[in-house]
């Protein structure tokens, strides 16, 4: 067995330990058609109009009537693979956004991300999250689904210092890492999933 397989297997393991759905691909397009996927299956997420119950004028009540579409957003992606989404996201009829995440803060459904590094021993991944559009993407939406290159995970916390010192060699940065899906036990020591975030973590391991 070589190391990229074990340490993605253990990557595997212990993300699966904490609730997030792991899955193995080997191109960024079956990446794609993997979160369109989950997309097509879950409800839309926008908020709803409230009181539709009630006695309301025409146009109101048009509203109640709306159509709600599926969002996918996916910030910080190159442009061949912004081009390459968006276009797999037009063909099945959902919006597809990399900007503009505070004028959709009533819902998105899937946040998509590619990791920088990831830490087998935890199931973690990092992002660089300087992109204000990222952070909203990834807080906001219901599902989180991202793409691990296996050549990325590290065995250990320590061994991804070097990134994080790279990042930080020209000033403050913003790094995230994320294990599992939110969850919360403040309220009564009742555990909540996806108060503070996500309600799903999906991680892709990408075989590069």
């Amino acid at each position: 067995m070589s190391e990229n397989t074990r340490l993605a297997d253990m990557m595997a393991e212990k993300a699966g330990l904490v609730s997030a759905i792991v899955a193995r691909i080997k191109t960024l397009d079956e990446a794609f058609a993997y979160t369109l996927d989950v997309c097509d299956k879950k409800e839309a997420c926008q908020l709803l109009p409230s009181g539709c119950e009630s006695d309301l004028s025409a146009e109101a009540g048009a509203l109640c009537e709306t159509k709600l579409g599926k969002i996918i957003a996916a910030p910080g992606l190159s442009a061949d693979q912004t081009r390459a989404f968006g276009e797999a996201c037009t063909k099945a009829g959902v919006e597809f956004l990399t900007e503009g995440m505070r004028s959709h803060l009533a819902g998105i459904d899937i946040g998509f991300t590619i990791a920088e590094a990831a830490i087998a021993e935890t199931g973690t991944f990092v992002l660089d999250s300087r992109s204000e559009e990222l952070r909203l993407a990834t807080m906001i939406c219901e599902v989180h689904v991202c793409v691990v290159p296996v050549s990325t995970i590290r065995e250990t916390s320590f061994e991804v210092e070097d990134y994080l010192r790279q990042l930080a060699k020209d000033g403050p940065s913003y790094v995230a890492f994320i294990t599992g899906a939110s969850r919360t036990a403040d309220i009564e020591r009742v555990l909540a999933i996806g108060v503070h975030g996500p309600l799903e973590l999906h991680i892709l391991l990408l075989e590069d």
